[in-house]
């Protein structure tokens, strides 16, 4: 306090009108006014001081803007009324909205519809033919009506990519299903990312990506260094090598060094597409030299930032896809960035896993 107070108090003195005599003739009022002056000026120096430090701590403390993405990628849930279960093998693996229902009600030799109602309330329930036993039968019959309904232009953003169908993770596939059908069956759906950070003169910084702006998805926002979907017949570690060499040009030798953390998960209902989502959250430090480079035209660029910049852009604004930035959040907590005397700090920690984790 008193280093900060002395350039103030020695403005004080400096000045002719203010000082006493240097000459020993100095009066007592003299160092009375200059008393009575630097009394008035101290007392407001250091209200602005205590301002300043509790503004800085209350942006510290401030949670709030990391719980719009929270909000945004658990959007609509409280619409899951509105939808049908999905049932294979007597096990709800899913959830089909009427306005979508309609449109596989056409094809009765694969889906069957029970339009049971209950006290005036509808109790129906979607499953498969009885003849479609096996998880290749499943995959054939879903699989032509699903390339019907996508020239009908009813699934956007085809991808020619197969998610598998399962009752928990890890569990036997009852059958795969077109990445871009998963939300309007509300199948849940895996997918890894990782976090890639450098150490620069002891501070941690990310490799941030900007994703290219002919993406179906999301174009032009930021995103992790690397992330994928969960595709059938592939184990995380296996599609996490694979997509850290395609997006990234991680050699394997160094990407086999990623460290699995935990996951995050989040449930969003969005017109007729329930997305039921768990990430699985992995970390990687990279030697300061290395450069990333993308090979499958799907990020447009990268950037190395402090890791105290990506928690402001995610706290201040939505330039981040909001997915990847529940897993950045979930880097902060676990690397001290977020820490418990902030208000609200279990709250949004419990918020990261709001969907089912199963």
């Amino acid at each position: 306090m008193a280093t900060l107070l002395m350039p103030c108090i020695s403005r004080f003195l400096a000045s002719p009108h203010l000082r006493p005599a240097l000459n020993g003739h100095g009066t007592t009022s003299d160092f009375i006014r200059v008393s009575k002056s630097i009394n008035h000026v101290v007392p407001r120096l250091w209200a602005r001081i205590t301002s300043a430090q509790a503004a800085s701590r209350a942006v510290e403390n401030d949670l709030q803007g990391y719980w719009k993405h929270v909000y945004i990628c658990n959007s609509g849930r409280e619409r899951q009324v509105e939808f049908l279960p999905f049932i294979v093998e007597d096990s709800k693996i899913g959830y089909i909205h009427p306005k979508f229902l309609k449109h596989l009600r056409r094809f009765p030799e694969v889906f069957i519809v029970r339009d049971d109602v209950v006290n005036g309330m509808s109790k129906g329930w979607v499953t498969l033919h009885e003849l479609l036993q096996t998880p290749q039968l499943r995959t054939d019959a879903i699989g032509v009506v699903l390339l019907s309904l996508e020239m009908e232009g009813l699934i956007p953003g085809w991808r020619n990519e197969h998610y598998p169908v399962v009752i928990s993770f890890g569990g036997r596939s009852l059958f795969s299903l077109e990445r871009a059908a998963v939300p309007f069956f509300g199948i849940k759906a895996y997918g890894v990312h990782m976090n890639g950070y450098v150490q620069v003169d002891g501070e941690k910084h990310l490799w941030v990506a900007k994703r290219s702006a002919t993406k179906q998805t999301f174009p032009g926002m930021l995103d992790h260094l690397v992330a994928g979907g969960q595709s059938e017949g592939i184990g995380c570690k296996e599609n996490l090598l694979k997509e850290c060499d395609e997006e990234a040009a991680i050699p394997a030798f160094l990407a086999e060094k990623a460290t699995a953390v935990g996951a995050v998960s989040y449930e969003q209902i969005k017109g007729e597409a329930f997305k039921r989502d768990v990430l699985f959250c992995y970390d990687l430090e990279l030697p300061a030299d290395f450069q990333p480079s993308n090979k499958d035209g799907e990020v447009e660029s990268f950037e190395l930032v402090p890791v105290a910049e990506v928690a402001e852009i995610i706290r201040t604004s939505q330039r981040y896809k909001p997915n990847c930035a529940l897993v950045v959040i979930d880097f902060l907590f676990r690397n001290g960035y977020i820490h418990p005397d902030q208000p609200g700090y279990l709250q949004l920690l419990q918020s990261l896993r709001s969907g089912e984790c199963q």
